[in-house]
């Protein structure tokens, strides 16, 4: 007879970057498409600003986490990544919510690259000016 694994699927998204993230119980693994947490996400900032929901719970050691990034830039993933890892612990207990929602764990980023203008060199820089 097979035990069913307990696991929380969340997705969290930023600019272009869209995060899915597995959370398992266990002992704290980090696995980034397919690479080590500190190979994929090399600046301590990074990695401290994607555990920063686990860190609020001081859970950091109990769970495994799955991690597939893809798109956008690396700051984008790292924040995507993030809002996934928060939203997989919500998903988990509801109680939680309220504590992320203070940190602004929970808000997705709406910000996006505005669209470049006809008759402009790009969203809102003109072409040099001449006078005569």
């Amino acid at each position: 007879m097979t035990k069913k694994l307990e696991e929380y699927v969340a997705t969290g998204r930023r600019k272009r970057a869209v995060s899915s993230v597995r959370l398992r119980p266990g002992s704290g693994q980090v696995n980034v498409n397919g690479k080590p947490f500190e190979a994929y996400f090399p600046l301590e900032i990074q990695r401290k600003s994607i555990l920063s929901p686990l860190t609020l719970l001081e859970a950091d050691s109990q769970y495994d986490m799955i991690v597939r990034v893809n798109g956008g830039g690396i700051e984008g993933q790292v924040i995507a990544t993030r809002l996934g890892i928060a939203r997989a612990l919500v998903s988990q207990t509801e109680t939680r919510k309220h504590d992320f929602k203070g940190e602004g764990y929970l808000t997705r980023d709406p910000r996006r690259k505005e669209r470049k203008k006809y008759g402009h060199k790009k969203a809102r820089k003109s072409f040099q000016f001449s006078k005569r």
